[in-house]
């Protein structure tokens, strides 16, 4: 069956968002024509503003609204300890868990050769300013359990075992071949507080 031109583009647009079928795109499409239209619109001006207004801290490269970050600029916060995550939501993930009190340093990916990401495609050069720059102690290589993750933490020990600085890896009680995002906050828990020296 063929949808009118604007239906089958939205739908062809939600197919394109991770873990939306074609189905799902039908059903979500069907709903916001639907569904009051202030509703749709909301949805619309709620996308546009998190695009326009949203961008990555200058320090850690989390999303932000501010700039540095909120956890950049929390005095509470332990400067000295740094964990490195592979994404933003990763962030989130362990911010859920509520036990971590340093500060992130994001790497927007892992090392990927045969997806042509190596090393200078990642964040790794602001982390090693960031290691100059402050009284940093230990950095904990919070990069998921996956064989690219794997790798990019071994890379990172590696880069950062000169610089005199304690490297720790997340304990395993994150599954392996897990993604730090979909862990819950007990296993998270139990990961940072059960981390090792690398």
């Amino acid at each position: 069956m063929s949808y009118p031109r604007p239906l089958a583009r939205l739908i062809e647009e939600l197919k394109r968002l991770p873990g939306i079928g074609s189905r799902t795109a039908q059903r979500l499409a069907f709903y916001l024509l639907s569904a009051p239209p202030e509703e749709a619109l909301r949805l619309a001006e709620a996308i546009k503003e998190a695009r326009e207004k949203t961008f990555y801290c200058s320090v850690c490269g989390n999303f932000t609204d501010i700039d540095p970050c909120s956890i950049c600029s929390d005095a509470r916060r332990d400067k000295g300890i740094i964990c490195v995550v592979e994404m933003p939501r990763d962030v989130v993930a362990i911010e859920r868990a509520g036990c971590f009190k340093g500060v992130y340093h994001v790497l927007h990916g892992v090392l990927s050769p045969l997806d042509g990401v190596g090393p200078d495609k990642l964040r790794i050069q602001e982390l090693l300013q960031r290691l100059q720059e402050g009284e940093v102690r230990e950095v904990i290589l919070a990069t998921s359990s996956t064989t690219e993750g794997e790798a990019t933490a071994l890379y990172l020990k590696r880069l950062l075992k000169p610089l005199e600085v304690k490297v720790s890896r997340l304990a395993y009680g994150l599954p392996v071949g897990a993604e730090i995002e979909l862990a819950d906050e007990e296993t998270i828990s139990r990961a940072l507080e059960g981390r090792r020296e690398i």
